[in-house]
């Protein structure tokens, strides 16, 4: 077991606490580079959405994992990055190299009208709240004929850089990934900043971060101002991979799943947000391929996917709270520690103060 003797503030807050940890993220970019020329298309197109899906699951952890707020609407701050490209690309003859970052400006606006009215909510009712927010979206969304066509949908292009164009597959893969590595580093630095220290301290407990002079309001509103910022981000490259976009692609399922890849992959983890978007991209493949094996009476029910993601949302719950990345920590702490392994490390001890009972 390696052990790392800190000297001052900012050996606590480095990138990577391990030079070989940035060399094996360098090994795993090279490898992610060669991943078009090693596989087919079916393949990389599912690469494609896994790296769209991990920029939406960047945005949960640090609303849900880092700061403890409840988001069950993520699917609006989706749809309004995703329609915002569309609408700039398509009818105002915007460049989407213009269009990208103002999908995201649109979302984060949003994120801020959202986390204004939800200050004094938390828990259950915050969940509600953000769950009819993205009800009024998406009937905005239909209702809304002349900026999205309403159920028609709207029709978009593949974007353009000079000579260079990202009309396959392959090439649209490479501007996914050069994003999603961005924003992943950017994430990184935000978390080691005071303010990234005060999301974290927010969650673990309001009132004692109150009394140490935070302030609540300005830090629960950047939460979701960032957190819906990413997920804008997301929705403008799902809307220029996917070339068609309708109110169907954005309903409350959305949100959902947006949810479980985060409590999958692991709260309060960057890592876990990798997990997690992996595992929610592979689960629709893996139950299509199952329900040769399944029963016809189940494996034509319509609400299968649905009831997949619920019973595996409980069972990560009682069984591995701490997700995927948490079962990994385990694994990789039992090797270093063995044979002095003990089995309570990982074991939650949370204690409440009477004030944070109520």
């Amino acid at each position: 077991m390696r052990f790392v003797k800190r000297l001052s503030y900012m050996q606590d807050i480095l990138l990577f606490n391990y030079p070989s940890t940035m060399v094996w993220y360098l090994v795993l970019v090279a490898a992610l580079l060669m991943v078009p020329l090693c596989f087919g298309q079916y393949w990389v197109s599912l690469m494609v959405f896994m790296g769209i899906y991990v920029i939406v699951a960047l945005g949960m952890n640090l609303l849900t994992g880092y700061t403890g707020q409840v988001s069950l609407g993520h699917a609006a701050f989706f749809a309004a990055g995703a329609y915002t490209s569309a609408v700039l690309t398509q009818k105002l003859g915007v460049s989407f190299w213009l269009a990208l970052p103002a999908a995201g400006v649109v979302g984060a606006l949003l994120g801020v009208i959202v986390g204004l009215p939800a200050l004094r909510l938390k828990g259950l009712y915050l969940a509600i709240a953000t769950m009819g927010f993205g009800f009024i979206v998406e009937e905005v969304i239909v209702q809304w004929d002349g900026a999205t066509n309403g159920v028609n949908g709207l029709l978009v292009t593949r974007p353009h850089l000079g000579p260079v164009s990202f009309e396959s597959d392959e090439s649209y893969y490479y501007l996914v990934l050069v994003t999603v590595v961005i924003l992943i580093i950017a994430l990184k630095n935000i978390l080691r900043t005071p303010t990234g220290r005060a999301f974290i301290a927010v969650r673990d407990s309001e009132v004692a971060a109150e009394s140490m002079g935070i302030r609540l309001s300005v830090y629960k509103t950047a939460a979701f101002c960032i957190s819906a910022f990413y997920t804008g981000i997301a929705g403008s490259l799902y809307t220029h991979f996917m070339l068609f976009i309708g109110p169907e692609n954005f309903d409350f399922m959305v949100s959902i799943s947006f949810l479980v890849m985060i409590l999958v992959g692991g709260l309060g983890s960057v890592h876990g947000a990798v997990f997690g978007a992996v595992f929610i991209t592979l689960l629709p493949e893996l139950i299509s391929l199952s329900k040769d094996f399944l029963p016809e009476f189940i494996a034509g029910q319509a609400g299968l996917q649905a009831a997949v993601y619920g019973l595996i949302l409980i069972l990560f719950i009682l069984f591995e709270p701490l997700g995927l990345y948490g079962r990994w920590l385990k694994v990789k702490h039992y090797f270093e520690q063995f044979p002095f392994y003990k089995k309570g490390t990982f074991k939650r001890v949370r204690k409440f103060h009477r004030t944070e009972q109520q």
